[in-house]
């Protein structure tokens, strides 16, 4: 790859990876705010790293992945999770119960903080000095597929049927598999029992959530009861990639999409078409129409009683059942007409082409061991987030069947929509928010829609497809 595309691609990956941490849990949205501001200033100084590490790369065509360490091949880990104590130790645990039963190969960690890992990994990529292994957020692992610093994963659709892996645990590129992951969030309603019975409002459930009818419905009783600031908090303060992660599942079940899935090439019909200008307009008379605020002061609405419904990730079921208790209710999104909707996809482990020959089948060997459902339970239970396997999920306390997060995994199994498997995600992603943000401020909802398709598409006609159609 010339440095050119080297350059660029670096720059792609800083602000791909700083834009999905919100939509992962892993940060809050002025976290996320914070990165993405720090990327322009961050993304020079990365590049320059990286070009004078790739000309001493050049010099030595095999990258330091891996080395021996006595009888043993040494197999670097790059994770995103010092400052994470419990997922941390559960890798740790991984790892060394790995390396216990391997007489070939031993994996080595290095954790970085999450606020200096997105710029270790996009410089170590362009200089072609990766370790083997490295987790990697869902919605980035087509661009670094893409741009070849990982490598598929030998495994097949089946495969991932046998192995019981909800569909947002697999990272995907062009009908070809790279990573897996051990933990998602879900996207849900929360409400208070004692709140939906005093107003009559009927409790929607997995399987007979509200329709558009009956979800606004519930929005005109609140708000008209004159008894709260607003009748739902949406969470639409937030930017960045949050706008894709939690609305597009939203135009999703209207019917519409970011992009035609089926090609990855066209963005005109699906994100700027009838189903998506009906949603443009429904999305926008929640905030002109006073059901939602636009830019909520704080996130304590409905902890505080204020609103009486909220719309985020299951990242706040812990504050809502200590504020609650028995009167917390887990909601599914609404079925705006083709099923509910939830965004998917989290971190996950895959493997780099910096990984020797010798040493690539230990590292596969690793991150297939850290989807075994006693693995992934291990994951949960130590952080609460939800397993990816039903077999995982049994092994736990809170998600097993009758625990209290349950519904979360079955939210997760039944409604989750990952985002479009593609290295334009992140161009897309920032115009669905431009978008969204023009919408929601009252904007023209087909103006809105018609210059985010353009854009997209230019950028896929810039970059001859991302590899797809050809």
């Amino acid at each position: 790859m010339k440095y050119q595309q080297r350059w660029w691609v670096v720059f792609v990956l800083l602000v791909a990876l700083a834009l999905a941490l919100v939509a992962c849990g892993g940060t809050t949205p002025t976290e996320t705010e914070e990165a993405v501001g720090e990327v322009e200033a961050t993304a020079e100084t990365a590049v320059e790293e990286a070009a004078s590490e790739e000309e001493a790369a050049v010099e030595e065509e095999a990258p330091a992945a891996e080395a021996a360490t006595g009888d043993k091949i040494t197999l670097g880990l790059w994770t995103h999770s010092a400052g994470n104590p419990n997922e941390l130790g559960v890798i740790e645990q991984w790892v060394a119960a790995f390396n216990a039963q391997s007489d070939q190969y031993e994996v080595v960690i290095e954790s970085f903080p999450q606020e200096s890992y997105n710029d270790s990994v996009a410089a170590a990529s362009v200089a072609n000095s990766l370790p083997c292994i490295i987790d990697l957020d869902g919605p980035t692992v087509p661009n670094f597929a893409w741009s070849g610093y990982i490598q598929p994963l030998p495994l097949t659709e089946d495969d991932i049927t046998e192995i019981g892996l909800l569909d947002s645990a697999v990272g995907r590129y062009n009908g070809q598999i790279y990573s897996v992951g051990q933990f998602d969030v879900a996207l849900l309603i929360y409400a208070r029992k004692s709140i939906l019975d005093q107003y009559e409002i009927r409790i929607p459930t997995l399987d007979q959530p509200w329709t558009e009818a009956e979800f606004q419905a519930a929005l005109d009783t609140l708000k008209d009861s004159g008894e709260f600031e607003y009748a739902i908090d949406l969470s639409a303060g937030s930017t960045g990639e949050w706008w894709s992660y939690a609305y597009s599942p939203m135009l999703q079940s209207f019917g519409g999409d970011l992009i035609n899935r089926e090609t990855m090439l066209e963005a005109e019909g699906v994100l700027n078409g009838p189903e998506a200008l009906a949603w443009g307009e429904w999305f926008q008379n929640l905030f002109v129409g006073g059901y939602a605020p636009a830019t909520p002061a704080d996130d304590q609405g409905f902890l505080q009683g204020r609103i009486p419904l909220w719309y985020t990730g299951s990242w706040s079921a812990t504050a809502v059942t200590e504020q609650y208790g028995d009167d917390a209710l887990f909601l599914p999104p609404p079925d705006l007409g083709n099923g509910p909707v939830i965004g998917a996809g989290s971190w996950q482990m895959g493997v780099t082409t910096s990984c020797s020959a010798e040493a690539t089948p230990g590292a596969f060997e690793f991150v297939l061991s850290t989807v075994q459902p006693e693995n992934i339970a291990m994951m949960s239970e130590a952080t609460s987030l939800i397993p990816t396997s039903l077999a995982a999920a049994e092994l736990t306390e809170g998600y097993a069947e009758g625990g209290p997060y349950r519904i979360f995994f079955d939210f997760a199994e039944a409604f989750a929509k990952v985002r479009p498997e593609t290295p334009g995600y992140l161009t897309i992603s920032s115009q669905f928010e431009q978008a969204g943000l023009s919408i929601r401020d009252g904007g023209n909802v087909q103006d809105a829609l018609d210059d985010a398709v353009d854009n997209i598409e230019q950028d896929i006609a810039d970059n001859d497809g991302f590899g797809f159609g050809n």
